[in-house]
Formats: structure tokens, sequence, C-alpha cells
């Protein structure tokens, strides 16, 4: 992953914003052509600290013939994304561009055994499900047992030893404090969810900037603005 010096997260905060995103394109070879599947996953750790990723695909997914335990594959966990137009900063002569937050995972793949995938089912619903609270959590007691066995068979759970992480999440640090403000703001004010998320995360960035709390023609507020 090409991963500028200025935007690049340390391999905590790389961890942390994977395990809490929990869906990637996870991606392999064959060969011939590159193979890949967009997958929920979750993330544990072995007796002795190795990261280990857990995820699970359809039985004739052709990406299980792949995991021979051995080839690396890669993770790409993406978050929000925004377009930022040129007209934005303060500053002449800028570009558009577009800022991001990104995560790249990789290492050995291998078949998770038989016996360990109703527990990494139970996990991962269990990580998803308590998002929506108060919602009573859905859980396979809800389920008849001859249901659960037939679509139990029908996945094959796998096992990523990550071996390597890279983090980098562009979010305008090169610019100045005067354009880092005039960015967050437009963003702020734009009605997709991810330019309102990559906002606030401007705003943690530095905190101590004055925002505008209602930005021009959205008036969304900015999560610790000050004013």
């Amino acid at each position: 992953m090409h991963t500028p010096p200025l935007f690049k997260t340390d391999r905590a905060a790389s961890f942390a914003f994977a395990e809490a995103r929990g869906f990637g394109l996870v991606c392999a070879h064959d060969g011939r052509v590159p193979v890949a599947s967009p997958v929920p996953f979750c993330i544990d750790y072995a007796g002795d600290g190795t990261p280990k990723l857990s995820f699970h695909l359809a039985r004739n997914n052709s990406l299980i013939g792949l995991a021979d335990g051995k080839a690396h594959w890669l993770m790409a966990v993406t978050g929000a994304d925004a377009y930022v137009s040129a007209d934005w900063y303060v500053s002449p002569d800028q570009v558009p561009t577009w800022l991001y937050q990104a995560v790249h995972l990789s290492g050995p793949v291998a078949a998770m055994p038989a016996q360990d995938l109703p527990g990494h089912l139970d996990r991962l619903s269990e990580k998803f499900e308590t998002r929506l609270l108060p919602k009573r959590p859905w859980t396979t007691a809800k389920m008849t047992a001859g249901r659960l066995q037939a679509m139990r068979n029908g996945i094959v759970g796998l096992v990523m030893t990550v071996e390597d992480i890279h983090g980098s999440f562009k979010l305008n640090q090169h610019k100045s404090d005067a354009d880092h403000v005039a960015v967050a703001n437009a963003l702020a004010s734009q009605p997709d969810t991810g330019a309102q998320t990559l906002a606030e995360r401007m705003v943690a960035l530095r905190p101590q900037l004055d925002y505008n709390t209602s930005a021009a023609g959205g008036g969304q507020e900015i999560e610790g603005a000050h004013s």
C-alpha cells in the first residue's frame, strides 16, 4: 500500500480502525488473475499476541481453494471518503483531491477448523448486533437446529495470520490551519454522511482551531467544534 509519510497511521491505530470497521475486501491471486470477495470479519489475538483475522466464505467461492496457509492474501478495509473541491481552500493554486481512511492487512490464510466455525459466527453476529442496541440481539438460538446446520454447511471459515498492516488516513494533514478549517467546514455542510464523518475526523486532528458549527448551505454541527 502506498502510504505518504504524512498520512501514515501507527500499527495500533490501524488495527483499531480495521476492527471497528469490521468489513473489507479480501483479495488473493489464483496464478492467473486476482480474486476478491467483500466480507465481514473480526480480529482476535493468539496467546503470543499474533493477530488473527477471521472471516467466512460460501463453500463454492473459488477463493477457498487458494487458502493453503502459505500464500499471502490482502484484506483491504476502507472507511469514509469524500471529494474535496479546490474552491474550498483559502490558499490559491490548489487542485481537487479526495480524502479517505484505509487500512491494508496481509498474511497467509488457512481454513478454520470446523469446530471453530460456530464460535466465529456467534462472535461476528454479536459484534454487529451490539451496534443495534437497544434492539434485542439476534442469536442462533432463534433458529431451528436443522436450518442452522444447513447454513453452516454452506460456508467455510478462514483465518488470516496478519503479518503486515499499513494504514493511510488522508485528512488534510499537510495543509495550513486556514485551509484545514475551510475544508472541514465545507465537508460538514455536505449531505453525504462520509463527508460529514471526515469533517469530524479533521476537527479531532486540530481541535484547537475555530470551526463554523453551521457551514454555508448545510447546517451540520461539527462535533467538538469551537465557536
